[in-house]
């Protein structure tokens, strides 16, 4: 197995997640097979139970992982299906040690951070590294590891000690260190600055790591002064100096790569240029600059909880992305706060308030995403309920479905404290209730999650012709809560049809109102498996559906062509 590194230093958030994904993209290009991990040295088990505020999305895998947004970044860059274990934590970690020393695997000698966590680490990359993630047999070529944080942060020191380890019981010839830094310009002088880097590659020397290629981050491509200057200073050649400066997209970003021979540099220091071909980046080129080239765009009014970080929805961004170059339109998103629609705003900040239903009226379409809690759920509410009664097309994800059959209920049925168990424990008309494969005790890895089939009900709804599958779809879930089976029946008698159940006939998996030009709603997340080149087909449906293009695309594929 040959493995890359990716290190960053200076600042977080420099798009180490990015940058990896990108070096998989351009190593895939040259024929190589691909895996990722990504380790993140908080002492969380995993991302389940972190804020989006905190931590970003928390992107599940179809082995029902709760994990690190970063990772939503590989399966979208190499089209691969990750799982749980490509996510490392300190907490994992630590918890496989100390349930080891529970056992009396460690035959009475004192535990230490060496060597038995560091055996750890590298047993458990050593192991997920050859875990075959592209749907062929047997393990990939080139296994790329993230480490998050920065490096001199005391809770990445273990990782490094171990990583620093592993470069060595590998061998040179299997490691390839690429340290990821920032190349800043101050105002004033207009000089892009390297000290920042020279002290990150020194640090990281200090820990028995040196790097190889050095990527550096800067809003301008980088002066050949300076290059000079971090190679004399870093220890590095300049031809292994990558830039990785602002682009318009971060689909540019592979391409950057394979313009300064990024893949050259790599292959030799992993001793495989006898084995790649050139790297074949044609559909990238393509789909980098249509992005670019495009010039019409669609209004989506997004209506969400945690709106104030984008991160939040990274996932739902991307896919509306995707489904939006597939139809040649740029994606408009208004972030819209749900609790900005609701009436108590008008009257404690009537700015906001007006400013929320303005951006809500002029949408071409309404997403509703999901979330927990009931901060915002009346203006959720009020989302749907402009959605319905305006033929808008609307798509509501996990707690969006949930918020749909509220309103309803309440709009046309006539329950006026029709609500979900998550807001009112004692509602007399629970239409959404707590469901029962869960804990009401602990918070993680409790809910439903992962990937579940879901069974059409009839092969001529909406949501079968997009998915081109009369029968089911596959579909990732999160969620605690769900529609009572007890009111399915009188929903449906009212006009709202459940046309998609699970495989017991229980859980309702998606409505469709018929009638309305696009009103769904899904319990499942399909944004987690939109794909560039390859959007999801209930994205797909809502930005042709926005443009009225929906029907002629149905009758198209309908007829084969």
């Amino acid at each position: 197995m040959k493995y890359v590194l990716i290190t960053g230093g200076v600042v977080s958030g420099l798009g180490k997640g990015v940058t990896a994904s990108s070096i998989g993209v351009v190593l895939q290009a040259c024929g190589l097979r691909v895996t990722s991990i990504k380790i993140d040295p908080y002492l969380n088990t995993d991302a389940g139970t972190m804020s989006p505020f905190e931590h970003g999305e928390v992107f599940v895998l179809d082995d029902g992982g709760e994990v690190d947004l970063d990772l939503g970044n590989y399966e979208r860059f190499l089209d691969v299906t990750l799982t749980k274990d490509n996510n490392i934590t300190t907490g994992k970690i630590y918890q496989s040690v100390l349930d080891k020393e529970r056992k009396g695997d460690y035959l009475g000698k004192t535990v230490q951070v060496v060597p038995h966590i560091t055996d750890a680490i590298k047993d458990w990359i050593e192991s997920v590294a050859l875990i075959p993630v592209d749907g062929k047999e047997g393990p990939a070529d080139v296994c790329v590891i993230e480490l998050g944080g920065t490096v001199g942060d005391i809770e990445s020191m273990p990782f490094i000690e171990a990583l620093r380890q592993l470069s060595f019981s590998v061998g040179q010839d299997n490691f390839c260190l690429i340290h990821v830094s920032l190349i800043p310009v101050l105002g004033v002088v207009g000089e892009q600055k390297t000290k920042p880097t020279q002290h990150s590659v020194r640090e990281l020397r200090a820990l028995g790591l040196t790097p190889h290629l050095l990527a550096c981050r800067s809003a301008q491509p980088l002066l050949d002064n300076t290059k000079a200057k971090l190679s004399q200073f870093c220890h590095v050649e300049a031809a292994n100096i990558l830039n990785i400066h602002d682009v318009p997209n971060i689909w540019h970003v592979p391409l950057l790569l394979r313009n300064q021979n990024a893949h050259q540099s790599i292959l030799k220091q992993l001793n495989l240029l006898s084995i790649a071909a050139p790297p074949d980046l044609e559909a990238w080129t393509r789909r980098a600059e249509t992005f670019d080239n495009l010039t019409d765009s669609v209004r989506i009014a997004m209506v969400g909880k945690y709106v104030g970080l984008t991160d939040s929805y990274l996932s739902v961004v991307k896919a509306l992305l995707h489904a939006c170059i597939a139809c040649s339109l740029k994606p408009s998103i208004d972030w819209i706060a749900a609790s900005d629609l609701e009436d108590d705003t008008a009257q404690s900040a009537p700015e906001a308030h007006a400013a929320a239903w303005k951006s809500l009226r002029n949408a071409e379409c309404v997403l509703v995403p999901g979330g927990f809690g009931d901060r915002g759920v009346r203006g959720m509410i009020l989302a749907a309920k402009y959605a319905r009664e305006n033929n808008v097309p609307y798509l509501g994800i996990c707690l969006g479905m949930q918020i749909s059959v509220i309103e309803y209920a309440r709009s046309i049925l006539g329950l006026e404290k029709a609500n979900s168990h998550e807001f009112d424990e004692d509602t007399p008309n629970p239409v959404v209730i707590f469901m029962p494969e869960g804990s009401r005790t602990h918070m993680g890895s409790t809910m439903r999650l992962g990937s579940r089939r879901t069974l059409f009900q009839t092969p001529d709804c909406v949501t079968s012709k997009l998915y081109c599958n009369p029968h089911y779809v596959d579909e990732r879930h999160r969620h605690r809560y769900e529609v009572n089976p007890d009111v399915i029946g009188v929903l449906e008698e009212a006009g709202l049809k459940f046309v998609g159940k699970d495989e017991t006939g229980k859980r309702m998996e998606v409505l469709e109102l018929p009638g309305h030009p696009f009103y769904v709603g899904v319990q499942f997340h399909p944004e987690f498996k939109s794909r560039p080149g390859k959007p999801s087909a209930l994205f797909l449906g809502l930005i042709l559906s926005a443009r009225g293009k929906l029907e002629a695309y149905l009758t198209r594929h309908q007829n084969g062509s």
